[in-house]
């Protein structure tokens, strides 16, 4: 036995199982949220995290050096409509620029798909922003989910994880999925910061993002094996071609 491919075999398996693992706990994490939200069992809980960022004076103003106020509207708009549009481009620019036309497709899909429904969700709940404290940057759009919190999980959750698919390095691979998921966390929590969202609404962003692009990445698995899109750089397509030593 080649305790090489077994050892390759099992990475690749654990993989997928934790993907999935991810997606369940994201899509039950979602539901039970939402599920308090429409019952509003979570006024509390969303009102004590907002007034512990501000000065217990002065509600208007967020606790921390004026710096850090300033670093969250910077670190906010990452999570934009237009910062994400640019990453997805530049994104798709690489794949392309590789031959990866295929993973390029998935991409643009997987993204447009999650960016649609997030807006599905936000109509469908239809939940106003806080007025509890005031905002920090001016927003107009409804509140669960956030839309920031959600669409950077999708972004850079699903860039990252097929992005790291494409790279033959571990160390890479482990360093391109740790910067977005420290992306995304930065972005959700700086809406709380900046008081334009409950922490119910960015948690359940989190969720809903995070299945959504571990949804995304199984399904760049399935076709890579299939070969219905070009395999990582490893060449990975759910078998080893090597002879066996």
């Amino acid at each position: 036995m080649n305790l090489g491919r077994v050892s390759q075999w099992a990475v690749r398996e654990f993989g997928m199982l934790a993907a999935l693992l991810v997606a369940a706990g994201g899509v039950l994490g979602f539901l039970a949220i939402a599920d308090e939200v429409r019952e509003g069992e979570l006024r509390a809980f969303d009102s004590a995290i907002l007034l512990a960022l501000r000065n217990p004076a002065d509600h208007a103003d967020p606790i921390g050096p004026q710096w850090l106020e300033i670093a969250m509207r910077d670190l906010t708009s990452l999570g934009s409509v237009s910062v994400l549009t640019l990453m997805v481009i530049a994104a798709l620019g690489y794949l392309l620029l590789v031959g990866k036309r295929g993973a390029a497709l998935l991409v643009l899909v997987s993204i447009g798909g999650g960016t649609a429904l997030s807006s599905l969700l936000k109509l469908g709940f239809d939940r106003p922003r806080p007025d509890l404290v005031a905002h920090l940057v001016d927003i107009h759009t409804l509140s669960f989910p956030s839309g920031h919190a959600m669409l950077s999980a999708v972004t850079y959750l699903t860039l990252g994880a097929l992005l790291a698919r494409v790279e033959a390095r571990r160390a890479v691979k482990i360093y391109i999925l740790g910067v977005a998921v420290i992306l995304t966390l930065l972005i959700g929590s700086s809406r709380l910061y900046l008081g334009v969202h409950w922490p119910s609404d960015v948690i359940g962003g989190w969720c809903a993002g995070a299945a959504w692009a571990m949804l995304c990445w199984l399904v760049a698995v399935v076709l890579q094996r299939r070969g219905t899109i070009a395999p990582n750089a490893e060449g990975d397509n759910g078998r080893d071609d090597r002879p066996a030593s």
